[in-house]
């Protein structure tokens, strides 16, 4: 078996970066002749101009912009993996930036990251929270943290925890609107919504019959926390995870109303950017977080309901 010429196609990769021969022989440190041998050598190989020459202009073959940015690719990946197999030689070190979300982050993510970091002194992180859904490839995130129903999408995604929301209402607003009996009833009452999730909320029985509802009410907001007052204030219906609103239970501040009917659940989701080669610094992070997050909802709520027992 012939293998490819890798150092052809990230010579060819430079050169095009840099649009001159010159320019990439010395960006790599190589002779410009070396760089053009190479270029030869590769034209040779796939019998194909990779660029037009002139006196004063490189340009792209119809061919070579075809092949450019799998050029580019491999010289990435070869580059990503050099630096995981230098890292995990040492102590890995260095900078992981992390989104996560504004509650779940101020409550489980911080502390997490403050043992972390204790943990291993040569780490760096960069946490942002927020709860828009950020784009983690274009804001050049090394992983988010999601509470969603993930669909389908080009990032990988490891699923750590699932979430238990309930609807929920305080006696006062239920003493004076009634109780509804079916998610349909929820149409015809006041109901805070979550700006980054707006549409049906879709409920099942342990027998396995399903129902969808599209509420409406007087407040949405991007961040469960921002509902509670307006909650315990008997001003509305919410459907909150048992994070954010399980002291409001425990108190009967609020109370759960449809238990019969489960909000279809979501989960808290690990997510990273597509390519499998990271830096050992950023696979580090990822199974610190990943143990550390397992279940962690499940395991919060039941410490807090035995501290009042």
């Amino acid at each position: 078996m012939r293998l490819p010429d890798f150092e052809a196609w990230a010579i060819f990769a430079c050169v095009v970066e840099h649009r001159s021969f010159s320019g990439a022989a010395e960006s790599i440190g190589v002779s410009k002749a070396t760089v053009s041998k190479a270029i030869a050598r590769l034209e040779t190989q796939l019998g194909t101009a990779l660029f037009h020459r002139t006196s004063r202009r490189l340009t792209l073959t119809d061919s070579g912009n075809a092949l450019a940015e799998r050029a580019g690719r491999i010289l990435a990946e070869a580059q990503q993996a050099e630096e995981a197999a230098l890292e995990s030689a040492k102590a890995p070190s260095g900078l992981v930036r992390i989104a996560a979300p504004i509650t779940f982050g101020i409550r489980f993510v911080a502390d997490a990251i403050a043992d972390l970091l204790a943990e291993h002194p040569g780490i760096e992180i960069d946490l942002r929270l927020s709860d828009a859904r950020v784009d983690i490839v274009a804001d050049g995130f090394d992983i988010a943290l999601r509470i969603a129903d993930l669909p389908d999408s080009s990032l990988r995604a490891r699923r750590l925890a699932p979430i238990t929301t309930r609807v929920v209402a305080a006696p006062a607003y239920l003493k004076k609107h009634g109780t509804p009996r079916h998610p349909a009833d929820l149409a015809h009452h006041a109901c805070f919504l979550y700006a980054n999730a707006i549409g049906a909320w879709h409920f099942r029985k342990a027998d396995g019959e399903e129902a969808a509802v599209r509420p409406a009410g007087p407040l949405i907001t991007d961040n469960g926390d921002a509902m509670l007052p307006a909650l315990r204030a008997g001003l509305g219906i919410a459907r909150l995870p048992d994070f954010i609103i399980s002291d409001e239970l425990a108190s009967g501040q609020v109370v759960e109303i449809l238990d019969v009917w489960s909000p279809m659940n979501i989960a808290l989701h690990l997510l990273t950017p597509p390519s499998t080669l990271r830096p050992a610094r950023v696979e580090l992070v990822i199974d610190y977080l990943s143990n550390r997050f397992r279940n962690i909802c499940a395991k919060e709520t039941a410490a807090r309901a035995a501290s009042r027992a």
